[in-house]
């Protein structure tokens, strides 16, 4: 397969705190595309097109990903939500924004899903509530956030502590409901972004379900570790999962375990 990457404008970068986040051991890489059904390999292998379909359009006005979103001086600072004021669809409840802060990457996607969008019976575990959470009158939760690179593409999935996007804790499980219902699907502020990061969450479903099943085994770990604070509100511990990724390396999987039968 011909890789999909090609030369765009690079974007300009936040500068980067000194980094004081707590990491644990990258997730390991699902081996299980043979034992999905082949309608989930066809919905990721669609998913896949898609991905591919948004990076074309947009190099050939010499555009990105990122760039899409980023103020239209193309500079920002760190910690900066981009677009102002987030991407949120009033139907679906799904919500993204882009901002830069970590070293190793250009910036990051966080992901999230509102409340009125979560599944039907779906509810946060029992937990402390911070001054934040009440005053986004929200039980929102996030999903999962993209490494970006300074050419617009995708290099890692990640997933966070509770602290960092001040959500309410869902387990895993639950989590996983809610992917589905991921779709940001309206023109602003860019139509081929929004279509891409709708389609990123399915074409790396494996991978997402393993990052939030070792976020929470990472979490039991770290609390019994450090019984005497609130693991969900624990500073010394920021990421708990994550890994790296390459969208050609995926679509090839799929279709070698697409061929296998």
């Amino acid at each position: 397969m011909e890789p999909h990457h090609t030369m765009q404008r690079v974007v300009e970068s936040a500068p980067k705190a000194h980094s004081r986040e707590r990491t644990f051991q990258t997730c390991n890489q699902p081996n299980e595309f043979n034992e999905l059904s082949s309608e989930q390999l066809e919905l990721m292998a669609e998913a896949g097109r898609e991905v591919i379909e948004c990076h074309r359009v947009l190099s050939k006005s010499d555009s990105n990903i990122v760039a899409e979103v980023l103020p239209a001086e193309h500079t920002f600072y760190e910690y900066d939500h981009c677009p102002a004021g987030d991407v949120y669809d009033r139907e679906t409840h799904s919500q993204y924004y882009y901002h830069s802060h970590r070293e190793g990457e250009h910036g990051h996607f966080h992901t999230f899903q509102r409340e009125l969008g979560i599944p039907e019976g779906v509810k946060p575990i029992p937990q402390s509530k911070t001054e934040g959470m009440i005053k986004n009158g929200d039980k929102i939760s996030h999903l999962v956030a993209i490494s970006m690179d300074k050419l617009g593409f995708p290099i890692g999935l990640f997933t966070t502590n509770r602290w960092v996007t001040a959500e309410y804790w869902y387990s895993a499980t639950d989590v996983v409901k809610m992917l589905d219902h991921f779709v940001i699907d309206h023109s602003w502020p860019s139509w081929p972004t929004n279509r891409w990061i709708t389609a990123m969450l399915q074409l790396f479903r494996p991978q997402i379900i393993s990052l939030l099943e070792q976020r929470d085994a990472n979490l039991e770990r770290w609390a019994r570790e450090h019984s005497s604070e609130d693991v969900l509100e624990d500073r010394r511990l920021d990421l708990t999962s994550h890994i790296a990724i390459s969208v050609d390396d995926q679509i090839s999987k799929i279709q070698s375990a697409l061929e296998a039968g």
